[in-house]
């Protein structure tokens, strides 16, 4: 009886979690990408990027999430300026000055051949008519003939019958909440299926990931990764994409793998099945027109996804990317977010990520991290202290494109070049993948939480 009672509690905690988490990211993303969208001109490049300001608009409500900055020891050298002259850790916070943008360093000519064997030369240069493209950051429409012809992908294919969420948020609908396992939805619970992608194979391999641009800032950590020679996803939203087609270009012929991460970032599963291909389609048109190749894998934005939006994306051609839960259920989230949203300062965002590496140590497989470039903010945690973490960890990470540490040939990433011509079918099978968190311990989640002084998580 206090099994069952525990395991209870523990999916309700855990979705109290992930739907504060979720509708946190939200206003943090919704007021940003508004700010990106001010100002973008009918021909849309980096040179018609507007002045933004570091940080997005407080919420309304106190922080929900208290966390402890003596969890972790914190060196005297992260409290001054680092040396690639990002702002002391102990200054990154919201409300921080802005710094100045920086436009691409390399122009690649049409024509040039990109460095994945086979792939298409760059196409022509890419010029924006709004006429020809949805309204940036709004949901796609689905009355357009692009959508009707990409719905035929989803012809012969078993999508389960499942109704929209209300919002994408366990709070706003417990209905689905209280079926999250059958109907495996990830942001209730965690629950994934065998065809997701939520660990790297290999111990001490850290899968890299940055959600949610191309954006003015991205430029700054390209030439961090550059300097390091490490190598990214990048989760693209297509609305970014076509605002800034020559970073895009960019991250790609610098050998990093590009991702669809939908057109304007809603919680995938409070659409309808057309509005999940019309986001998809449009993100992933958008990729496709500015470098000339179509991408393989995508990433539900908050991680909003469940089996009928897994079965749409793989019709799609699209396979859902993850990142990694611990095994005691605490996410590989860099929460980097929560600094630019002004929930946590990044002094706190910094020790609590370093106490969930721990984590690493423990587990039989590498792991996949959740970073984002949208915020000039989340860049410099990014730079300046999450990535130098761990290139300097003890032991040493393997730091690696998703793809990348999949064993995935480059070409895999793209339909164009993919030796896999078969498209991936989803299992609804409730088995789940290794890097998903195990129900096994009722008790570890909340008591992994309080030991990280995050239990202001748990609060809906």
């Amino acid at each position: 009886m206090f099994k069952t009672s525990t395991t209870a509690l523990l999916l309700c905690l855990a979705g109290a979690a992930s739907a504060h988490d979720a509708l946190a990211h939200r206003r943090a993303h919704e007021h940003k990408r508004q700010l990106l969208s001010v100002g973008v001109s009918a021909s849309v490049g980096v040179s018609a990027a507007p002045t933004i300001s570091a940080s997005v608009s407080a919420p309304t409500a106190a922080p929900a999430t208290t966390q402890n900055a003596a969890t972790v020891a914190v060196p005297s050298s992260l409290l001054t300026l680092s040396a690639s002259g990002v702002p002391a850790l102990s200054a990154i916070t919201f409300g921080m000055p802005s710094g100045a943008t920086v436009a691409p360093t390399t122009t690649y000519t049409p024509g040039v051949t990109p460095p994945i064997s086979g792939a298409p030369a760059l196409p022509t240069p890419f010029v924006f008519e709004q006429d020809a493209w949805p309204k940036l950051d709004k949901v796609a429409p689905t009355d357009s003939d692009e959508v009707q012809e990409w719905l035929k992908e989803l012809d012969g294919v078993d999508i389960p019958d499942m109704a929209p969420t209300v919002d994408g948020s366990c709070a706003g609908d417990p209905s689905a909440a209280a079926n999250a396992s059958a109907r495996g939805w990830w942001t209730c619970g965690g629950w994934t299926r065998p065809s997701d992608i939520t660990a790297c194979p290999d111990k001490m391999t850290w899968g890299v990931s940055f959600d949610d641009g191309p954006a003015p800032y991205s430029e700054k950590l390209l030439t961090f990764l550059g300097e390091k020679d490490i190598h990214a996803t990048f989760f693209a939203v297509g609305s970014r994409v076509v605002s800034y087609p020559d970073l895009l270009i960019e991250e790609y012929m610098s050998g990093h793998e590009i991702s669809v991460h939908t057109w304007s970032h809603p919680p995938l599963t409070s659409l309808t099945n057309e509005q999940i291909v019309a986001e998809l389609g449009w993100s992933r048109k958008a990729i496709k027109t500015v470098l000339g190749v179509t991408p393989t894998t995508m990433r539900a934005p908050y991680g909003d996804i469940d089996d009928r939006v897994r079965a749409i994306s793989n019709a799609m051609g699209l396979r859902p990317i993850i990142w990694t839960t611990a095994p005691d259920h605490i996410p590989f989230d860099t929460n980097d977010w929560r600094v630019a949203g002004g929930d946590v300062t990044g002094l706190q965002q910094f020790t609590t990520f370093e106490a969930i590496l721990g984590n690493a140590s423990v587990m039989d497989t590498g792991f996949i991290v959740l970073q984002h470039d949208l915020y000039e903010i989340t860049v410099d945690l990014a730079i300046g202290y999450t990535l130098n973490s761990a290139l300097t960890h003890n032991p040493p990470f393997s730091l690696k494109a998703i793809g990348e540490c999949m064993n995935m040939a480059p070409g895999d990433m793209y339909a164009e070049t993919t030796s896999n011509k078969t498209q991936t079918r989803v299992s609804t099978s409730t088995n789940q993948t290794s890097g998903a968190p195990s129900l096994g311990s009722p008790s570890a989640a909340f008591l992994s939480a309080v030991a990280l002084g995050i239990t202001g998580l748990f609060v809906a």
